[in-house]
């Protein structure tokens, strides 16, 4: 009766130590930061062995994808062989207890080895390799499926496991499996919220960001996700406007190595252009996981050291702008289905600032073209207002004489040039009317022309009418006012009466043709416009050459293709027709139908 009391005292004893080990162990955990619940379960691990006097104890992660096993946290007591801790451990160096542990979910107990069954000789030469001569291993579930073994080892001697001590044990493993459970956990949330920083960080740069500071942001973006993402690279290429070559456009290393090829053509790598163009991401843990198809892509990353890479397509509706690419270079690298997702939003937020950038250059550029049209027009819409009269009443040439054919002929060759052109006619025999077609002829025509009648403004204005002025260039310039040359920009001027142009004057329309430049009066800023120049006078130039009233380089310059409009006595022919268009017009003025014109009137006009 006393050896039976003695003996519950003894258990009761040993139970309320084994509790006070338990809660122990749990207040380790509770609490507890990430990065230090390892140190704490291999702390837990010596208390357990040296409370249960066993020579290893060990948690055992289990490997479902891999088919193996790995022992992750271990104690030893001294003198004890080391086993292999933090390796990947194949199944069939225990094919019998994995089966046991991981399939059946039983507790593998062996006291020695030779009570183990003839199925189990490999587990029995794996043990004695290691020296055990006895173990106990437990099961600890996650959810339905086996996660972790917590495994006791007798090295020295073989050891009897009692039967109560399978549940102590699963109770110590589950503390442990659940701290490593929440430690997962954590990290996982605090890897969310780094990462959701990394993308309002992102996000944030571009907004409201004017588009030539794109480029730096996108730069400095670059750095923040290959050190977020531990790369070594990450490089953004843009495609062609035709799609048929990826051209890089942003790199940066955070390790030295091989720089990334400056463009990618379809004819080179048309595997991995293609996977971008549909919209695959390109995903290489090692080199030998490329298909056959991509035996270049193959031979570019041994070439440049790429021992793994993350490619995603940067795309915009329908449209692929390009891609953006994670490389590692120092070791391979697996990249698993969440970074890929996470990588593919990082992306996402630079092929959006990109396309903002492309979009605000193209309306810039819009801006300044309707700008410029605008002033233009506001320009020739001055010059319009300010025409005496309406140019519809010369909109044809009467005339069809020998003499004026070869006139018009000679019209129609310089027209299509770029030829100065100098029209000698007497007065009123229609030299701008024949300037008008030659303009109307030439690729200018959309243009309208510009007319300045040089003999018609005074000498002190003539200089700022063609060549403008500044606001305060002389007295009564109250106001900046564009010349005709700048209206003309594009178009062709016609100066009428050319000879009348003062001296001074003369020498500035010179550099004009020369150069192609002038500045306005009062200001020296040279200006450069695109103007043809048709001149036209009813002066004999050569005699004024002579007599020094009319410069002799710019006559030269001026006379580069002739024409000469011959006088309607020279073209009596020509009589009728010009009567019967001035009766059409006329009669319409004034109300009246003339249907005939006698002989008689036709020789009164001659």
């Amino acid at each position: 009766m006393q050896e039976s009391v003695e003996t519950i005292r003894a258990e009761f004893e040993e139970r309320l130590r084994f509790e006070e080990l338990l809660s122990n162990i749990s207040a380790r955990f509770v609490n507890i930061p990430p990065d230090r619940v390892d140190l704490e379960i291999e702390e837990s691990l010596k208390q357990i062995l040296d409370f249960f006097k066993v020579d290893r104890c060990g948690l055992i992660r289990i490997l479902h994808g891999k088919g193996a096993w790995q022992i992750t946290h271990l104690a030893l007591s001294k003198d004890v062989p080391p086993v292999p801790v933090g390796v990947d451990l194949p199944t069939s160096t225990h094919p019998w207890a994995y089966n046991k542990l991981i399939e059946k979910r039983e507790v593998v107990c062996v006291s020695r080895p030779a009570d183990l069954p003839a199925e189990a000789n490999v587990d029995k030469q794996t043990w004695i390799g290691w020296g055990i001569r006895s173990t106990l291993s437990v099961p600890i579930f996650i959810g339905e499926s086996v996660g972790h073994v917590i495994t006791f080892n007798s090295v020295k001697t073989e050891k009897i496991w009692p039967e109560e001590l399978s549940p102590r044990l699963r109770l110590l493993g589950e503390i442990f499996v659940n701290a490593l459970e929440r430690k997962q956990i954590r990290l996982e949330i605090e890897e969310r919220l780094r990462f959701e920083c990394l993308i309002s960080d992102l996000s944030a740069r571009f907004v409201n960001l004017a588009p030539d500071q794109v480029d730096g942001e996108i730069n400095r973006g670059l750095r923040s996700i290959t050190e977020f993402f531990d790369a070594d690279r990450c490089t953004i290429g843009l495609f062609s406007e035709n799609g048929a070559r990826l051209v890089r456009a942003f790199d940066y290393y955070l390790t030295e190595a091989e720089p990334a090829p400056e463009s990618m053509s379809k004819e080179q790598f048309r595997w991995y252009l293609e996977q971008l163009n549909l919209g695959n991401p390109v995903v290489m843990n090692r080199v030998e996981d490329l298909p056959p198809e991509a035996e270049k892509e193959r031979q570019l990353c041994l070439l440049k050291g790429m021992k793994s890479f993350l490619s995603v397509p940067m795309a915009r509706g329908s449209k692929t702008l390009g891609s953006c690419a994670l490389v590692a270079i120092r070791a391979e690298r697996i990249w698993p289905e969440e970074l890929v997702k996470r990588f593919r939003l990082v992306t996402e937020v630079f092929a959006n600032a990109l396309e903002r950038k492309q979009m605000e250059e193209q309306l810039r550029e819009n801006l300044r073209e309707i700008e410029g049209l605008k002033q233009r027009l506001e320009k020739e819409n001055i010059y319009l207002q300010e025409e005496v009269k309406l140019r519809a009443e010369h909109t044809e040439i009467v005339g069809q004489s020998l003499a004026m054919r070869n006139m018009l002929s000679q019209a129609e060759q310089v027209a299509p040039t770029e030829s100065t052109v100098l029209i000698q006619g007497e007065t009123g025999t229609g030299k701008e009317l024949l300037a008008r077609a030659i303009h109307g002829l030439s690729s200018r025509k959309d243009r309208p022309l510009v007319t300045v009648n040089c003999a018609s403004l005074p000498p002190t204005l003539i200089e700022s009418e063609l060549f403008g002025r500044e606001k305060g260039a002389y007295t009564g310039a109250l106001t900046k006012m564009a010349g005709r040359f700048e209206i003309a920009d594009g178009s062709t001027l016609f100066l009428d009466e050319i000879g009348e142009i003062p001296l001074d004057v003369q020498s500035k329309l010179l550099r004009f043709l020369e150069e192609g430049s002038f500045e306005r009066l009062g200001s020296t800023k040279t200006l450069h416009v695109n103007v043809r120049i048709i001149a036209a006078t009813n002066r004999a130039l050569g005699k004024d050459v002579k007599a020094g009233r009319f410069r002799k380089d710019l006559y030269y310059r001026l006379n580069v293709f002739p024409i000469t409009i011959p006088p309607l006595r020279e073209r009596p022919e020509d009589i009728p027709l010009m009567v019967a268009a001035f009766v059409t017009k006329l009669q319409k003025r004034m109300g009246k139908a003339i249907e005939t014109i006698s002989k008689k009137s036709i020789y009164i006009v001659r």
